[in-house]
């Protein structure tokens, strides 16, 4: 027996965690969407704020929706700070919210065992969710075939990583970097996020803090280039 044998769901009523699972079809040792089993990944899609990440995840989910796929959207401190993924430029979704208590295999398991179908996630904010949800995204992939599509910010304020986003990078079938530039206020390509507090870039703190972008906000983020964000220079508009 291989390893892959070993860790392929029987082709039984039940899967091997006692839950009835839709999901599988014996015909051919294919899913119900047609799809060889072993197809799914992990994928991490990264990139600044600003970048469209939360608009390439509702993207990704209406391309999968009009094909008959079905999923679940999810996200963690969005800037709605509601269960909503939301995009800057308007667009929006309903989402699950990500909780520290929340598992994800403990979710899929609950709506199959309801007979709805789950054929992939949409995880938004994943920088923010905890590594442990990171091991369980890679779980579904392995064991039931469940797509994980991951989005979210690589670095923090700081410039170091998020927990999450360093699994993800580990784990990850896929890590592509969302290719929408953003820029510096110098016009150099924005690379970091600076935490902003009253006029000054932040180097100590919280990893987690919410802000908006506007410049208004008390405390708020700026996209700089790496350069700017060592010196802490924000332009002539600060």
């Amino acid at each position: 027996m291989t390893d892959d044998d070993a860790l392929a769901p029987a082709c039984l009523a039940h899967p091997p965690l006692g839950v009835a699972d839709p999901h599988l079809n014996c015909a051919g040792g294919h899913l119900v969407d047609g799809r060889p089993r072993h197809a799914a990944a992990l994928k991490f899609f990264w990139g600044p704020m600003d970048c469209g990440k939360s608009t390439m995840a509702l993207q990704m989910n209406y391309n999968h929706a009009r094909q008959g796929r079905r999923g679940l959207v999810l996200t963690r401190i969005d800037r709605s700070l509601g269960p909503r993924v939301t995009s800057r430029i308007g667009l929006a979704h309903e989402a699950i919210e990500v909780t520290d208590d929340l598992n994800l295999l403990t979710l899929v398991q609950g709506r199959w065992a309801e007979g709805v179908r789950v054929d992939y996630l949409i995880c938004d904010e994943a920088c923010f969710y905890n590594v442990e949800h990171v091991e369980q995204m890679a779980e579904l992939v392995d064991r039931y075939d469940v797509d994980v599509f991951a989005f979210g910010l690589a670095t923090d304020f700081r410039s170091c990583l998020f927990p999450a986003a360093q699994r993800l990078f580990e784990l990850a079938d896929e890590v592509t970097r969302i290719q929408v530039e953003v820029l510096c206020w110098c016009g150099r390509e924005g690379l970091l996020n600076a935490r902003v507090v009253d006029g000054t870039v932040a180097r100590q703190g919280q990893q987690v803090v919410i802000g908006d972008t506007v410049d208004t906000a008390e405390v708020r983020y700026q996209v700089l280039c790496r350069r700017h964000h060592r010196t802490g220079d924000l332009g002539p508009r600060a």
